[in-house]
Formats: structure tokens, sequence, C-alpha cells
């Protein structure tokens, strides 16, 4: 019989729209902010959108700071830099800004501001998020530049542990961003290969949070309008990057991924999470290679549910079948790589990488229990690109 019994919670306050960005200063003093610490990564702290919200956050009589020496893929040496600044600084909050890895940052180092026990203490095994002190936990306002990874409505981060080379999971509910606030305004300089890869990364996590084998209908529900939004506007967006109502459905299509991922996610994001760690790969271009392997692994135990998602996308081609032929003509049409080779990953190292992703979180919620030889026999596969 199936396990009705569950715990649920949904996220943060959203403000949707253009030009949300601007109203910054005023938000950040409605929530009792004075000394935010303005969080992003390098390529964005060179732009002038980010000096604009700097000067505003100014003119509102906040004394903010910026701090950006994060990697894509951000460390907890990188973290760790960011807490010093943040005391330094005598900051009280976060303004966490960018893609994935300016808010995965961001909202941890918000998180460790006064915690005593280090980064690692808090990685999402059994309930190591009790030994923090919630009250310490500094408030985050988000504003994400890309449509993917959903971390500005997320509990978590996603930290590589360099010394181990291994990414890991600090999670806690306390580290939720207090706002989040979705511009498509601030998307419309990002590149064509980064909105394809993001916006993939997007409907991974829709379509493994769709697909999970855990009880969670209102995710399950999210999941799928987050999948129809991305059919709908991703390669608008990826054509024409001004398309501010495209820019919007994918920001709001990437929050509902992180939200309905709560269900769980799976074996695209194990192993993405383990290749990130070895290579310093792009986490949605990993996972955009690695949909259809894992789909093809998992299709005994999930063809009933594509196939009701099928109908749902009113996609050409019916069934399973057709819902794959649509992600690999969607990769197509976005130039996503077929195959981890064409990114230079090799199979050299797959007996390791098949080590990494058995153990990661994310593996126990893939449909199927995948064993450490299935996880080496699938990351080769995405390898030489045999479906």
């Amino acid at each position: 019989m199936e396990n009705l019994t569950a715990a649920w919670n949904f996220p943060t306050a959203i403000q949707v729209g253009e030009h949300r960005a601007k109203a910054i200063a005023t938000e950040c003093v409605r929530l009792g902010m004075s000394a935010p610490l303005f969080v992003t990564d390098p390529g964005l702290a060179a732009l002038p959108m980010v000096d604009e919200l700097l000067r505003l956050c100014r003119q509102g009589g906040l004394n903010v700071a910026l701090f950006s020496d994060i990697k894509s893929n951000p460390t907890g040496e990188n973290v760790a830099l960011g807490v010093q600044s943040f005391k330094q600084g005598r900051h009280d909050s976060v303004i966490a800004f960018g893609g994935g890895s300016a808010l995965d940052a961001g909202k941890a180092i918000a998180f460790m501001a006064d915690q005593v026990q280090p980064l690692w203490a808090f990685e999402d095994i059994a309930d190591n998020w009790t030994k923090a002190d919630s009250d310490a936990i500094k408030p985050v306002i988000a504003i994400p530049t890309t449509a993917g990874t959903g971390s500005e409505v997320g509990r978590s981060s996603v930290i590589t542990d360099a010394q181990h080379k291994v990414k890991k999971i600090i999670f806690h509910p306390g580290m939720t961003p207090k706002l989040v606030l979705l511009d498509p305004v601030v998307c419309v300089g990002l590149p064509p290969a980064l909105t394809a890869a993001t916006g993939m990364d997007a409907l991974s996590h829709n379509l493994e949070a769709y697909c999970a084998p855990f009880y969670h209908p209102l995710a399950e529900g999210v999941a799928v309008e987050g999948m129809r939004l991305i059919k709908e506007h991703l390669l608008r967006a990826y054509h024409h990057g001004d398309d501010l109502p495209a820019r919007t459905q994918m920001l709001v299509a990437s929050a509902m991924g992180a939200t309905a991922f709560q269900r769980g996610l799976g074996g695209m994001h194990a192993i993405a999470h383990s290749l990130g760690a070895l290579f310093d790969a792009h986490h949605g271009l990993l996972n955009a290679i690695l949909m259809p392997y894992v789909l093809q692994a998992n299709c005994a135990v999930i063809d009933e549910r594509i196939t009701r998602l099928n109908r749902y996308l009113d996609l050409p081609q019916s069934g399973f079948d057709g819902f794959l032929s649509w992600v690999l003509e969607m990769r197509t049409a976005l130039n996503i790589p077929h195959t981890l080779a064409d990114i230079g990953i090799d199979g050299s190292q797959a007996e390791l990488v098949a080590a990494m992703s058995v153990k990661d979180p994310c593996a126990a919620g893939n449909p199927v229990g995948l064993t450490q030889a299935q996880y080496r026999q699938l990351f080769l596969a995405a390898v030489d690109g045999t479906l």
C-alpha cells in the first residue's frame, strides 16, 4: 500500500514583475535590514546593474558592501571568506544576486555568520540541521538573474568541499530567503548558452520532482505546470533574450521547480553533483546532458506517469517515447551537447563517479533504486551517447 504520511512546506514571499529589483532598498528597510552584504559572482559584480542596485541601496540609507569572491561551484572557502567579510563590515543581512552560485553562497553566508559549529556539520544528513542556532540565521533577499536553480526559494545550499572534491547539501529551514524578487529585466543580458543550460536545469528540477517516489501531490501539481511553462517559453527566451514575458515565465518555472523538488530529486542530480565536484562543470548543463539517459534508466517505473505528463503538455508524439523525443528535440534546439564527452568528460573516473553518485542524497529520490554498478553503467552511457 502507498505510504500517505508526509510533512509539507511551501516557500517564501515572492514578488514578480518588471523592475521589481529597483525596490531593493525599500524592501530591505521594510524587513528591518539596515546593513546588507550584497553577494554576487565576479562576472556580475562588474556589470552596471550591480552598480545601480548598490547605488539605490545607499540612497535608501543602507550600509551596503559588495562581496563577489565566489566560484561557479561555490566552495566552503568562498563561504568562509564571505562570513569574514560579513563580520568585518558588521552586516546584519544578505542580498543574494545572481545565478545559483551567488544565491547558494549568499544563503550559506547568512546562515553561517553567527554559527559556532563548522559549515560541514550542517550537511543534509539525518537531523544535522537541528544543531544550528536558528535565531542566529541572518535574513536574505534573493534576486535570481538566471531561471535555473530556483535556489531563491530553497531551504538549502549546495557547496563544494574542495578538500574532498564532493558537493554537499547544507540544509536548514531557516535558510529560505525572507523575500524573493523575480525581475525579468535582470535576465535580459544572459547569453543564449546560459539561458539554455539554466532553463534545462529548471526542467530537470520539475521533472525529477514529478517522478520522485514520495507522497506530495502539491509538489507534483506545481512540477507539472512548471514544465508546461518551460515548454512554452524556454525557446522564446533562448532566441529572444529581451522577451520579458518569456523571461518572467521562466523565472516563475524555475522557482516552481525548486518548490516542487522538496518532494525529491534523482539520478540526474546525483550524477551531476558528483561531476560538478570532480570537473567543476556547469550544473545545469550536466543535468541537461544527463536527462535522457536517466529517463531511459527509469522507464520501467515512470512510464505511466510520463504518459500522463505527455498528455498534459500536449506533445505531438504520445507516451514515454514521445516525451523522450521531445526532450531530445529540445536539447538539439538549444544546442545542448548530446554526450558528456562533448564537454571533455571521459569515462576514466567511472568507478569514482559511481561511488559518489550512489551516496549522493539525491539518489534516494530516484524512481529506481540504482546500485553503484548501475550508476557506473549510466554514467558511461552518457559519456558514449548510448541511449
